[in-house]
């Protein structure tokens, strides 16, 4: 049975709950960050932080008037997910309520994922050498709970449940604000990518949010599931080696001594 979020935009209040309670529930580590000037913090998804609330500010050109538009963020779940296409390793793959997830013991630190992700939301971990991101918290959904950013939404812009009652929910919702004057009242994520796990109720176009448009999978990684997914298991093994011989090669270097040029 495929699960979904649905993140209701016109009831989120940028209040970060979800930010905390996925660092919490994640035992996700804080990090310290700089005043850029604005109100988003972090302003990117690192291996840390795997939710974030984006503010956007808009002004009307007609009347001058400034709209807020808040979100969370996060990785989409997507059903045609780029970084499972490019992984040579086999290291991603989808859970059977929907999730993508990453397996640690699999992933050899390539980082295609990271550059393949439509949504830029995929991070590396140097530390640990593995990539890392929201996991739709399946580890709580294998024990009966709902993700901890949806229990912790205090407006219930963040709700949880399966597929079909999200996008009968979402579907509501845009008739109720379609009512409401929002014209451009829209369900994102219901299409996109051949659909997401993580879907949103919009008031208007994505871009105001900070989303694309028109979401897409690289060329790139369709070639590469196309044409070397079934060298995988040499590749991995390749690029495994690659990455062992640079390690082995770096410690060879003692601190304070420079590399022989």
């Amino acid at each position: 049975m495929l699960n979904s979020i649905l993140i209701d935009t016109s009831k989120c209040i940028g209040c970060r709950a979800c930010q905390v309670a996925c660092k919490q529930w994640n035992r996700l580590p804080a990090e310290e960050t700089s005043f850029t000037g604005y109100y988003e913090n972090p302003v990117r998804f690192t291996a840390n932080s795997w939710t974030r609330v984006v503010f956007r500010e808009h002004e009307d050109e007609s009347t001058g008037a400034i709209s807020w538009y808040f979100a969370k963020k996060g990785c989409m779940h997507c059903t045609d997910a780029a970084c499972e296409k490019v992984c040579p390793a086999g290291a991603i793959s989808h859970t059977e309520t929907g999730a993508v997830v990453t397996d640690p013991k699999k992933c050899i630190g390539c980082n295609y994922c990271v550059a393949s992700c439509t949504f830029k939301v995929m991070a590396f971990n140097q530390k640990e050498n593995v990539s890392q991101k929201c996991t739709l918290c399946s580890d709580r959904q294998a024990i009966g709970l709902i993700p901890a950013c949806a229990k912790a939404c205090p407006t219930g812009a963040i709700q949880f449940g399966t597929r079909v009652e999200m996008v009968d929910l979402a579907h509501r919702r845009v008739d109720e604000l379609m009512v409401q004057g929002y014209s451009k009242a829209r369900i994102y994520g219901l299409e996109e990518l051949n659909g997401t796990a993580v879907m949103y109720v919009l008031k208007d176009d994505p871009e105001k949010y900070g989303l694309p448009a028109e979401p897409k999978v690289p060329i790139s990684a369709y070639i590469w599931d196309a044409i070397f997914r079934p060298l995988r298991i040499f590749v991995a093994a390749l690029i495994g080696l690659l990455i062992w011989e640079n390690k082995r090669e770096t410690k060879k270097v003692l601190p304070g001594e420079k590399e022989a040029q």
